[in-house]
C-alpha cells in the first residue's frame, strides 16, 4: 500500500518529528511504501494567487474555481501542485500530521489543501441534479483511499472533552476530517491525538510511540468514522439537509453527520483497549 504522509511542522527535532519517525518505521515494517510531503522542508507556498494559474489570461479577473478547473483539466497547474496531485493519485492512503495551532491545522497545511485539491479533483466532481448533488461526502476521487490525522495539542485532554473549555476534539477536527478528507470521498479513521505535547518525558513518549505504532498497524483494518454519505438517502437532494426523521427534531451539531452518535474519542479508546 502506498501512503502519502503530509507533515507540517517547522522543526525536524521536535516531538512531532520524533513521532513521524515512529510512524514511518512502523508503516515500513508493515510493508507500506511512504510518499512524503514535508511541507516546511519543501518551502511550500501556502497562498493561492494568480501565480498558481500560469495559463489564466493576465487581463482577466481571477476566478479561482474557474482557473483551477481549467488548469487541472489541461495539467497546466504549477509544477509543485502537479507533483502533489501525482502523489495523491498514486496513494492508497493519506496521513496528515500536524500540531493543533489556534484550533486548526497550520497555515502551510491549509495552503497545501487549498492549492492541491483542485477543481475537478478535490471538488467540483460529478453531476448536480435533483437526484444527486455531485460526487462528494463519501464519493469522489478519494473514495478508494483511507485517511487519518496525527495531531499534537498543548492542552490537557479534559480541555478538549465534551464539556471542556476548548470544545470537543471531535468538533475541532470535524472541518478537516469531514470537510477536507470525507468531502472528496476518503474513508476517515479516528484520529491519533497526543495531548500536553509540551509536557512529555521519556516514559510517556515511549507509551505514546507504542500507541502510534498500534494505529499504524491498524491503518488497513480499523473501522472508519461512519460519516453519512450525501447521496445515500440520509440527506434531501438538492437541499442537502439531513432527513427530518434522523437525529430528532431538536438535535444539532456535527455528530448528526455520523451514523454512530458516539464520540470518536470513545470509539478510539475502545480500539486502543
Amino acid at each position: 500500500m502506498k501512503i502519502l504522509y503530509v507533515f507540517a511542522h517547522p522543526e525536524e527535532r521536535s516531538l512531532n518529528g520524533s513521532l513521524r519517525e515512529v510512524a514511518f518505521a512502523e508503516l515500513r515494517a508493515q510493508g507500506h511504501e511512504i510518499l512524503v510531503s514535508d511541507l516546511y522542508a519543501m518551502g511550500w507556498k501556502s497562498q493561492v494567487d494568480r501565480q498558481d494559474f500560469p495559463q489564466w489570461p493576465a487581463d482577466k479577473r481571477l476566478l479561482v474555481p474557474a482557473a483551477s478547473k481549467a488548469g487541472f483539466a489541461s495539467a497546466a497547474l504549477t509544477a509543485d501542485v502537479e507533483a502533489e496531485i501525482a502523489k495523491l493519485r498514486a496513494a492508497d492512503g493519506i496521513i496528515l500530521h500536524f500540531p493543533l495551532w489556534w484550533f486548526s491545522m497550520p497555515a502551510i497545511l491549509k495552503g497545501w489543501v487549498d492549492r492541491v485539491f483542485a477543481y475537478g479533483y478535490g471538488y467540483g466532481v460529478g453531476e448536480h441534479s435533483d437526484a444527486r448533488w455531485g460526487d462528494r461526502y463519501g464519493e469522489g476521487m478519494f473514495q478508494d483511499k483511507r485517511a487519518m490525522l496525527v495531531v499534537t495539542a498543548g492542552g490537557w485532554a479534559p480541555h478538549y472533552s465534551a464539556r471542556g473549555i476548548n470544545g470537543p476534539i471531535d468538533d475541532l477536527l470535524f472541518p478537516i476530517q469531514h470537510g477536507v478528507l470525507f468531502y472528496p470521498g476518503a474513508q476517515v479513521l479516528p484520529p491519533y491525538v497526543l495531548y500536553q505535547a509540551d509536557r512529555i518525558d521519556e516514559a510517556r513518549f515511549a507509551s505514546e510511540a507504542e500507541r502510534l505504532r498500534a494505529r499504524m498497524r491498524g491503518f488497513l483494518t480499523e473501522a472508519p468514522i461512519p460519516y453519512r454519505r450525501q447521496n445515500g438517502g440520509d440527506y434531501s437532494i438538492p437541499g442537502c439537509e439531513l432527513q427530518p426523521w434522523l437525529g430528532g427534531p431538536d438535535a444539532s451539531g456535527f455528530a448528526l453527520h455520523s451514523a454512530d452518535a458516539s464520540p470518536v474519542a470513545a470509539r478510539l479508546s475502545a480500539v486502543a483497549g
